[in-house]
């Protein structure tokens, strides 16, 4: 039989980085957004309580379907098996850090003096 895919998906929301694992990714009929479906908040195998797996599970408890910004995804895989699902600190207060920029305003230039 095979395996149904798996998708990782990281994107931006509120100054800090969501990782997250669905079983459903594709662009929507809402133009500009990604519809993420079927979330996958705990791998088979894991029997450890993680604060930020709970922290996730909570936030989307009973959504059917997320519509993410296109602006604001970092990043799509496809993946052999799920992982646990994280959320990032942007500002490295947290233990974990992701190293991209936040998105710049539009006709923003780093070069632009106030």
């Amino acid at each position: 039989m095979a395996e149904r895919s798996v998708y990782k998906i990281i994107f931006q929301n509120q100054n800090k980085f969501y990782e997250m694992y669905a079983k459903h990714i594709y662009q929507s009929d809402l133009h500009g957004f990604i519809e993420m479906e079927e979330c996958i908040f705990n791998p088979r195998s894991s029997s450890v309580v993680d604060p930020a797996v709970e922290k996730l599970k909570s936030e989307f408890e009973g959504v059917k379907r997320s519509y993410i910004p296109m602006h604001m995804i970092v990043r799509i895989d496809e993946v052999e098996k799920s992982g646990a699902g994280n959320i990032l600190s942007i500002d490295g207060n947290g233990k974990k850090t992701l190293w991209v920029s936040p998105p710049q305003p539009i006709g923003a230039s780093p070069t632009d003096a106030d």
